[in-house]
């Protein structure tokens, strides 16, 4: 730490003696791929068990139902795993959110499973920039604020879902509960390497849309049937002309089809919309709407779209540049050149600045390469990150707001 004459160094020395990596490095050891329940359910066992060092009350939640269309046009209910909650003085006045994930891209017969040293300082393994290290730093930061003269002045409650890297279908409506009277958020996505932080994101909408027709022999009486898979395809290519600048429209896959003698009478499309702004997001759905009208009517069958936009845009307001403001100042008495800059990935920032509330979404570690086998982490940011977490929070709390 740089500076010397900050009230708060004692307590953020404490840093140091936090047994950071260690915790890092036994989570991340734990496959917890969205799908994985028993590994989501070990490490969710585990992080109730650290985060039970906080005051006030710490519990696993169940999910929320999640609907799902599969390859036969069939609705079922996709099983996730349960999320943690901690609340600590929740009838503070001063209040804020934070949020991380347990889960990670990486299912449990993938092969990146080892966690390997590259580097002096820098460790490859799956989850420990998104998230495992973040949730450290979370936890830390929230020990030291807990350490701390301010920790009577400011409440807060702590959501670490299990669904996050697939949109947090079964948690949104948690996030959207907890999210509300809070004075700021702090979501702990991994920094890049620099320590750059995301700024505005883009949101995301995926739909899956189902075509119903009608089969027919392909050689006798093709004109009688209704061609479900051309359908897909006319509303495939129709939706792809709608990208622009704002708005990214990726027409991602089409199940359905059969036998060259039959005329299809199924099919889905699945589609990823990436709208910049909150009017992007607008246009883009009622487009989508008018299209599944007019393909129905132009090859006469049914069609039925199953989705909607799970992460909003989320755009740099006036109360955002404030909590920005405040990071960077918190980083600059550490000595640390903290920036940020707009990015088009999305997460649960994207869901808790559409409820109003000032985010910063990129508090956890340095590191990169994520979402794939050569994920890293820079392990002497742990101390650092935890550091401006613990600093930022005191300062909420003394100031009794942004």
């Amino acid at each position: 730490m740089k500076a010397e004459s900050l009230p708060e160094q004692a307590t953020l020395e404490e840093a140091i003696a936090l047994p950071l990596l260690p915790r890092t490095i036994a989570w991340a050891k734990i496959n917890s791929g969205t799908t994985n329940l028993d590994g989501l359910q070990t490490v969710a066992a585990l992080l109730a068990d650290s985060f039970s060092v906080l005051p006030g009350e710490t519990r696993l939640v169940d999910p929320a139902p999640v609907e799902a269309v599969r390859a036969d046009g069939t609705v079922d209910q996709i099983q996730r795993g349960q999320h943690l909650m901690v609340s600590v003085r929740p009838e503070a006045a001063v209040r804020i959110l934070l949020t991380g994930h347990m889960d990670t891209v990486f299912p449990a017969d993938h092969a990146f499973q080892q966690i390997t040293e590259v580097e002096d300082g820098v460790l490859n393994g799956p989850g420990l920039a998104d998230m495992k290290g973040g949730i450290s730093v979370m936890l830390g930061a929230l020990q030291l604020l807990e350490q701390s003269e301010y920790a009577s002045r400011i409440g807060y409650d702590v959501m670490i879902n299990s669904d996050e890297e697939v949109g947090s279908g079964s948690s949104a409506s948690l996030i959207e509960q907890l999210a509300k009277g809070k004075t700021a958020a702090l979501t702990y996505e991994p920094a890049l390497p620099d320590g750059t932080l995301a700024g505005e994101r883009g949101g995301s909408g995926n739909f899956s849309i189902i075509f119903t027709g009608k089969s027919a022999h392909a050689g006798r009486n093709p004109d009688e049937g209704r061609n479900a898979l051309v359908a897909a395809a006319d509303m495939a290519l129709r939706l792809k002309a709608l990208h622009r600048e704002g708005l990214s429209v990726n027409p991602a896959k089409i199940d359905g089809g059969g036998p060259n003698n039959a005329v299809p009478d199924h099919a889905i499309l699945r589609v990823n919309f990436r709208p910049k702004a909150l009017a992007d997001q607008a246009e883009a759905q009622s487009a989508l709407d008018r299209l599944v009208t007019d393909i129905a009517k132009a090859h006469d069958l049914g069609v039925h779209c199953h989705g909607g936009f799970g992460r909003p845009p989320k755009p740099i307001d006036p109360q955002a540049e404030k909590l920005f403001g405040l990071v960077k100042q918190c980083g600059a008495e550490l000595g640390l050149d903290i920036n940020w800059r707009g990015t088009g990935g999305v997460c649960d920032g994207n869901n808790i600045a559409a409820c109003g509330i000032p985010v910063v979404d990129t508090m956890g570690v340095r590191g990169g390469a994520i979402h794939s086998s050569d994920e890293f982490l820079i392990t002497e940011s742990l101390v650092e990150r935890t550091q401006l977490s613990a600093l930022t929070i005191m300062r909420i709390a003394k100031k009794g707001g942004l």
